[in-house]
């Protein structure tokens, strides 16, 4: 029989290596970028056009490269960072593996200008699908220029699978600002479709969040510092009264690397602890640094998961700096036992005189005189009352005498006590109703998300809703990511009853929210719904107009622990039975649970 096994071409190759480094257009950004931080670069310049698809471009002033490293630069594991295996073990720089550039000429058409520092001429550089069409010496600036155009080209079905450049950029934008962060004292700049997004002098850390996430920012945070032999940990932590619904800027960093981690996740939340609510999470940009022996970061290609030798230790040390950043700036609640608080009150004045509580009583008041009973409705009135039409039908309230009258009332409160018996609201959660094989518990929280969700999605379907304008309206200013993701959204927005327009680079004008949320504060209420959409992106792949639908429903719907009136329970309970699909929650949880007589009374008997 013939042998079957052969050798990959270089090509095929490297464009299935590609598929594992170069996920999509963020992906080389992020390579990219870290080769100009890995070239000692003090100015980064990013250029995005078509959110990647036509153009991602990073220019930089670093060290340059030869002609001969230019060339290298694309073949598959060449790399200027290792030597030997004892070197995976003392990595301090991005890139080592020598994939990137390999797996990004694999699949696009990229152009390499590079020149070093006192060379009089650079590098010109083409290569596309893994084949060099142009090698030549060129004239260009010092650093590096590369050029990544048509990304996908000759992975057509790669191409197909991504999204809207509104996603993709938003993608490109998170990737940006975890390079940016860390390496707070270079400059970076990033330009998409020719409108400048980001221009970011170096500064300090504090600048750095502020520069990308808002000044309102640097009243946000408190600093958090700790060295020791182990870890060296600093950064800054969000205050608690920000904390959000849903994880909004959390960021940890190892060597100045971004990582993703569950476990010191954790230790931060738990430093938290009794500070937060249950489902709030605060934000952090935490940078650690760690002997690079200590830790293997070759565990994924993308390098943003880490596996530590100390695992526990950095979790105990993490948690404690946290929790004393806390005490330290008066930000967890203290009691101070050695002063009673019943003392604590102001002096008064020297000219200030006490005068004791005087009741004043009428002594001459009659309660018999006839203006008094003048004021008492007669029989007749109170049957035109909006108490008496409570309990009483219009037939039944027509012709009803004086003598009748006791005996009505008596009657009508009857019938009133059966019909508070209907719903009763339990711990502030569950709803008790009576049904006529027995009864049952509806959750208040999963019915009325079930009931808001379908008001939401028709009223996305119609492109109409009510808005209730605001007295004096209000500018929302959003970070660069989430105010393009807000731009993607505007029309679906509207559509529920925000009226809203944009208002300058990264601001948006809010003068009306949609009348059935019952809250005015459009601020707030546009930040959780965007962390919630967000939220609802990184889990299953919805429809956008049912993604935001689900948003605003797991947002303004009634919260456990609220209690209900009689009437809001009844409103409640035939609102859920009008919806398409009464039993289940939009996320799939059961909105009712139904217990016949037959189980109770299996219940009781033995």
């Amino acid at each position: 029989m013939a042998d079957i096994i052969r050798l990959l071409p270089d090509s095929v190759a490297n464009q299935i290596a590609a598929g594992e480094v170069i996920q999509r257009p963020a992906s080389a950004v992020k390579e990219l970028l870290e080769n100009s931080v890995d070239a000692g670069a003090s100015l980064i310049r990013l250029v995005v056009k078509d959110a990647g698809r036509t153009l991602i471009q990073v220019i930089d002033n670093g060290k340059g490269m030869s002609e001969t490293d230019a060339r290298m630069s694309f073949e598959r594991h060449a790399t200027s960072k290792i030597r030997n295996a004892d070197d995976l073990f003392n990595i301090r720089t991005k890139g080592f593996r020598g994939e990137a550039l390999a797996s990004i000429g694999a699949i696009a058409q990229v152009e390499l200008r590079t020149k070093q520092h006192g060379e009089a001429l650079g590098t010109l550089l083409v290569v596309e699908g893994s084949e060099v069409k142009t090698q030549e010496p060129c004239n260009c600036a010092e650093g590096t220029s590369f050029s990544v155009k048509n990304l996908f080209y000759n992975v057509p079905a790669r191409r197909n699978f991504l999204k809207t450049d509104a996603v993709e950029l938003r993608h490109i934008i998170e990737e940006f600002q975890r390079v940016a962060l860390p390496h707070h004292n270079i400059g970076f700049s990033l330009h998409h479709n020719n409108t400048e997004l980001f221009n970011l002098a170096p500064c300090n850390l504090r600048q750095r969040i502020a520069q990308i996430f808002g000044s309102n920012y640097n009243e946000r945070v408190v600093p958090v510092e700790e060295e020791t032999s182990i870890v060296k940990i600093k950064g800054f932590i969000g205050k608690p009264e920000f904390a959000r619904r849903t994880r909004g800027e959390q960021y940890f960093f190892i060597n100045e690397r971004f990582i993703r981690n569950a476990y010191l996740h954790h230790a931060v939340q738990m430093a938290y602890e009794e500070l937060l609510p249950q489902d709030s999470f605060p934000s952090y940009f935490i940078l650690m640094e760690v002997e690079p022996k200590s830790i293997d970061i070759n565990i994924h290609p993308t390098k943003t998961e880490v596996k530590f030798e100390d695992e526990k230790f950095i979790y105990s040390i993490l948690r404690s700096a946290v929790k004393r950043s806390l005490g330290k700036y008066n930000i967890s609640p203290t009691l101070d036992f050695e002063q009673e608080t019943s003392f604590n009150v102001p002096p008064l004045p020297k000219d200030k005189t006490i005068h004791a509580p005087v009741i004043s009583v009428n002594p001459n008041y009659n309660p018999f005189a006839k203006e008094e009973l003048d004021k008492i409705p007669s029989s007749k009135e109170f049957l035109k009352s909006k108490f008496a039409e409570k309990y009483f039908s219009p037939q039944t309230a027509q012709g009803t005498g004086e003598k009748e009258f006791g005996q009505h009332v008596e009657k009508g409160l009857e019938e009133g006590a059966e019909q508070k018996k209907k719903n009763h609201q339990l711990h502030g959660r569950y709803i008790l109703s009576h049904i006529k094989s027995g009864f049952m518990i509806i959750d208040q929280h999963a019915a009325h998300e079930r009931i808001l969700y379908e008001r939401f999605s028709d009223m996305l379907e119609k492109q109409k809703a009510h808005s209730q304008q605001l007295l004096f309206p209000q500018h929302i200013t959003f970070n660069q990511s989430d105010f393009e993701l807000a731009k993607e959204l505007l029309s679906e927005m509207r559509a529920l009853g925000f009226d809203i327009e944009e208002f300058g680079k990264s601001t948006f004008i809010v003068q009306g929210v949609p009348a059935i949320v019952p809250e005015n504060n459009a601020r707030q209420l546009l930040e959780n719904l965007m962390e919630q959409y967000k939220q609802n992106l990184t889990g299953l792949k919805f429809e956008k107009r049912e993604s935001l639908a689900r948003a605003m429903a797991q947002h303004t719907a009634i919260r456990p622990g609220k209690t209900l009136s009689e009437q809001e329970m009844d409103a409640l309970v035939d609102e859920l039975f009008a919806c398409k699909m009464p039993y289940s929650s939009p996320s799939g949880n059961p909105t009712l649970i139904t217990f016949s007589l037959e189980d109770l009374e299996k219940r009781f008997k033995k």
